[in-house]
């Protein structure tokens, strides 16, 4: 199946400076499309856009998803919605539940009923793997969920509640995409809550020892942006009735270890410096809230929406490290 991508359509990105946002913007215009990025820089960075801020077809709103206004502003004349903001990370959700709800929840909802009243095609949102809380089944279905191990995943849950809720209430085309251990370029290796795989590479290129929460037998469905970008195309413009108002893991459908993942990484820098090699990692405590295991059964979105994911996690992997050897060294 050929794979479907948006063209000469306007398309908010909410979140856009933010790594997956600007990802999505950066193929968007390059498809001849008009994008607005919505984002209030919590988390999002202004380095992230710096390079679409001239371009003609792009349009640049600060603005919170926790004020309507904003988001009504956002969606004018929209046909498309690819719903990325949000305040992520398991750990922050356990510091502040507060604010993770108030963005995950109150912001989402806000999108939903800026969405319906202005009419927009379709509304594509980031769902989330934590959705599967404490159901031990591997790989994960879509219609398979156990309870919710954190705030963060109790607020990404609300959200496929609701999307289901204005679909079946107001025919608001919804699609949810459960995102699986997203990395690639533009992924920020620094801050508390910085994901795992910019983290570690980064201590590699500064010669540190990378900490491993636990003893690195957790794994995880360790899934390239590039696979993600394809997925919120294919959401957004799939026609089959079946394939929306529902939702769908976005994975490679293979698990990697944490140790593995910390050879893989060793593996790859040592072409470049043989040094890395000898690094050894730090095994600290475990994370209040981590599933131990994650991998996630891919076959819903690749019958309904011909999904077929174009990168390995090795080759993603390569790539990104590419990506911040240019950009961290």
């Amino acid at each position: 199946m050929s794979k479907r991508k948006i063209v000469e359509s306007k398309v908010l990105v909410t979140g856009g400076a933010g790594f997956i946002g600007s990802n999505l913007i950066e193929r968007l215009l390059s498809q001849d499309n008009t994008v607005v990025c919505l984002d209030n820089f919590s988390t999002g960075k202004e380095e992230n856009i710096k390079d679409f801020l001239e371009h003609p077809n792009f349009i640049l709103q600060k603005g919170d998803i926790r004020n309507l206004e904003d988001c009504k502003l956002a969606v004018r004349g929209v046909s498309y919605i690819l719903h990325q903001a949000a305040l992520g990370s398991v750990p922050r959700s356990i510091n502040d539940p507060i604010t993770s709800n108030e963005v995950n929840v109150s912001g989402f909802l806000n999108m939903l009923l800026a969405a319906k009243e202005e009419g927009v095609k379709r509304f594509v949102y980031a769902a989330s793997s934590s959705t599967y809380g404490d159901h031990p089944g591997l790989p994960k279905i879509e219609d398979k969920i156990g309870k919710p191990l954190s705030p963060y995943a109790i607020t990404k849950y609300v959200n496929e509640l609701y999307a289901r809720n204005f679909s079946e209430l107001y025919g608001l085309e919804t699609i949810g995409l459960r995102y699986f251990n997203v990395f690639g370029r533009r992924q920020d290796p620094n801050g508390a809550y910085a994901a795992v795989i910019p983290k570690f590479v980064r201590s590699f290129l500064e010669g540190k020892s990378p900490t491993v929460n636990g003893d690195g037998t957790h794994s995880r469905d360790f899934t390239y942006v590039e696979n993600v970008i394809q997925a919120n195309q294919l959401a957004a413009l799939t026609e089959s009735k079946e394939a929306i108002n529902t939702v769908y893991n976005v994975a490679c459908g293979e698990n990697t270890s944490l140790n593995e993942l910390v050879e893989a990484i060793k593996e790859y820098l040592g072409l470049f410096d043989e040094s890395v090699k000898n690094i050894h990692v730090n095994y600290g405590p475990e994370r209040k809230a981590d599933v131990k295991h994650s991998l996630a059964s891919i076959e819903k979105a690749k019958e309904l929406l011909g999904y077929q994911p174009t990168h390995s996690f090795q080759e993603g992997l390569n790539e990104s490290i590419d990506w911040y050897r240019k950009y961290l060294v």
